[in-house]
């Protein structure tokens, strides 16, 4: 007769905080939450002052179709939405900075998917005033990032709220900005 036993498992290994924090979440619970209502996302507006006074914001492509867009990405446990935001930004960019804890907008997309299903998505946007650019970053190697003045980054984006949001952030005071909350 066998005793049956379970097998002891060695205790789990520390993980990194950048491995933990840049877990996507679970596909399956995201697509029937975005049934219902549309999947939450964060985004960084970068942008910087230059010595004539004008603001640029900083676009990056996106991976899969190479279009313009800013930094985003899930919530992460652990961390205030603004302070996701804030991650993506280094992520996806090296960027290095002081981030608004109030969203200065929001947008919606469609989030395609690998399986080719698109899912809506609404996106809070959070200022970032750029003060360094790590000479490394995560995704490096995947992305082309551009200053534009935020007029000119506004045509080039393709999501409606977000060309919106690009045209009035150039009319906005700087001193609200960037602040930390």
């Amino acid at each position: 007769m066998h005793k049956h036993h379970q097998k002891s498992r060695p205790p789990p290994s520390p993980r990194s905080p950048l491995k933990t924090a840049s877990k996507r979440p679970n596909l399956k619970k995201l697509l029937r939450k975005a049934q219902v209502k549309p999947l939450k996302q964060v985004a960084a507006l970068p942008f910087r002052v230059g010595a004539d006074g004008r603001i640029e914001v900083l676009l990056i492509t996106s991976r899969d179709t190479g279009r313009w867009i800013i930094p985003k990405g899930w919530p992460m446990a652990g961390r205030k939405a603004h302070q996701a935001a804030e991650r993506e930004a280094y992520e996806e960019a090296g960027l290095e900075g002081q981030i608004a804890a109030n969203p200065v907008g929001r947008y919606h997309y469609q989030k395609r998917f690998d399986h080719g299903r698109a899912f809506p998505c609404m996106v809070r946007v959070y200022p970032l005033r750029v003060e360094a650019q790590h000479e490394r970053w995560p995704e490096q190697a995947q992305r082309t990032l551009r200053w534009f003045p935020p007029e000119e980054a506004a045509r080039l984006v393709h999501e409606d709220e977000l060309q919106e949001l690009l045209t009035d952030f150039a009319t906005r005071p700087v001193e609200i900005r960037g602040e930390r909350g």
